[in-house]
This record gives C-alpha cells, structure tokens and sequence, in this order.
C-alpha cells in the first residue's frame, strides 16, 4: 500500500537521532501491518532499521530480543536444553499463519506495539513475564510487563516519542512446563483463542489468555487448581464485556473455547506434575 499523505521518511543511525514527536509521526519496524492498509494520519516515518540492533541475545538471565529482530529470526532461535517453555517460541511464529515474506520482515516489536488481540508475540511475551524496555525522549528508559504494556486493541502503554527497544524474557521463566493451545475459526484463520499455561518448580500455576480477550489476561494460583476453581477464576477475571468481537470470532464462542481449551492446559500440566 503506497502512504501517499507521508511527507518525510527519517533513518537514524542512532539513538540521538530519533527526532522529537510530533502529529504525525508512526514508528516504522517490519511495516506489514502499516503499509497494508491506507494511513491518511501519517506524514513523517520514523524507521528502526537503520539502529542495527542486536536481533537477539541469550545468557544465564534469559532471552532478549530487540524490538526489530524479525519473526523470521526469532523461529530459527536455537534453545538451551533447560529451557523447557522455549517450544512457545515456534507455536507462537507459526500462529501468524503468514508466508515467508511476511516472517522476514514483520517483527517482535511491531506485533507487540500494534496491540492486537490476536497477535502472537504479545501472548509469548506475556506468559512468559516478558518486560519490554522503552526509551523515553529524554533520554532515559523505562520497564514494563507485556502483559501490563497492552491494554487493548490498538492501544499500548507508549507515550508520544516513546520506542519500545526490546522485550526480555526470564530464563526463570523459560525453564517452567507449560502447555499450549489455540484456535480459529477456520483452520487457516487468524487466532480467535490462544492460552498458554505454565507450571513452576515452586508449584505456582500460571494462565495466559490471549486473542480471545481485548488484553491479555493473566490467572495465578500456588498449585495446579481444581476445574471448579479454574472455572470459577475465569469466570471472575473476564467479564462478558473483555472478550473481543470481530469477524475471527463472536464472544459467546471466545468465552465457551476459553474455558474449554483452559481445562485441557490444567489437565496436562496436573498430569505432568503428577
């Protein structure tokens, strides 16, 4: 899609050159959501590509993955052994559904800041305690939990002027059993439901859920709960309202998929444990 209100294309080389916010400006990663659509409001891009960031790094105190390291990058990541809950990385590449050309240019920050309910990189880094670091424009930097930095679709914790700059994920986090589960409406369709499930060495269950809901919604309990108390929480935490409503899937389906696939994780990973 051409953007023919864009006036101004801006390539820093560092972070000194990123420019002041003004009415206007959009912030360009990958680009396969931004030129897929007409954006008579954007007059100046701002693009990432040209900073060079490191695609991704693993040590002792897990993974963190630049806002530009594409999903291409990210699926070909090779895990350390120990950490068991690294399978999440593929599920979660290959619920974009998209081709190739799509992989190597869409990227992690991109799918992130979009905030869309059904995108996949919001749902690994939540579950996965993801913390995104984001410059400030005064030169500083700020922390904040993926699951607390998407408050609904199209709608994140950015200020004007504000770049995420990468997304780390714990190794604490990573060495955890989890369990995965999705669905959509067709069997190539966009995800209408996607938890994720993770059990700890301390006995803490943890549950994910995304794509069925405007944000993602985040279930912990000391142990694997009883179905009458997963139920119940879920019940609690997502009123009818939260669950989204599009064309990949009516509420009442979101909800009734929610439950449903949230019993298949508790079973897997009580079984796991025991």
């Amino acid at each position: 899609m051409d953007l023919n209100a864009v006036t101004d294309v801006l390539r820093p080389r560092g972070r000194a050159e990123l420019p002041p916010a003004r009415e206007g400006d959009a912030v360009l990663g990958g680009g396969t959501w931004l030129f897929s659509e007409p954006q008579p409001s954007i007059r100046r891009l701002i693009d990432l590509a040209g900073l060079g960031w490191e695609a991704l790094r693993a040590d002792a105190d897990g993974l963190t993955l630049a806002a530009t390291c594409t999903i291409e990058q990210l699926n070909g990541f090779e895990a350390p052994m120990e950490w068991r809950a690294a399978f999440l990385i593929r599920e979660c590449c290959r619920a974009f559904l998209a081709s190739f050309k799509i992989w190597n240019m869409a990227t992690v920050g991109g799918n992130i800041c979009l905030g869309l309910p059904a995108g996949p990189m919001i749902s690994l880094a939540a579950a996965l305690d993801g913390e995104g670091v984001v410059w400030t424009p005064d030169g500083g930097e700020r922390r904040v939990r993926i699951a607390d930095f998407v408050r609904g679709p199209r709608e994140v914790e950015l200020a004007p002027g504000e770049v995420l700059r990468a997304v780390h994920l714990p190794a604490v986090a990573l060495r955890r059993r989890a369990a995965f589960r999705r669905a959509s409406l067709t069997p190539l369709g966009r995800s209408g439901v996607l938890l994720i499930g993770t059990h700890d060495t301390d006995g803490t269950f943890a549950l994910t859920v995304t794509a069925s809901t405007r944000r993602p919604v985040q279930l912990a309990f000391p142990g694997v709960p009883t179905p009458g108390e997963l139920a119940a929480r879920l019940a609690a935490a997502i009123p009818d309202a939260l669950y989204y409503d599009d064309m990949h899937g009516r509420p009442d389906w979101r909800r009734h998929m929610t439950a449903l696939l949230a019993g298949d994780i508790r079973d897997e990973l009580a079984e796991e444990s025991a």
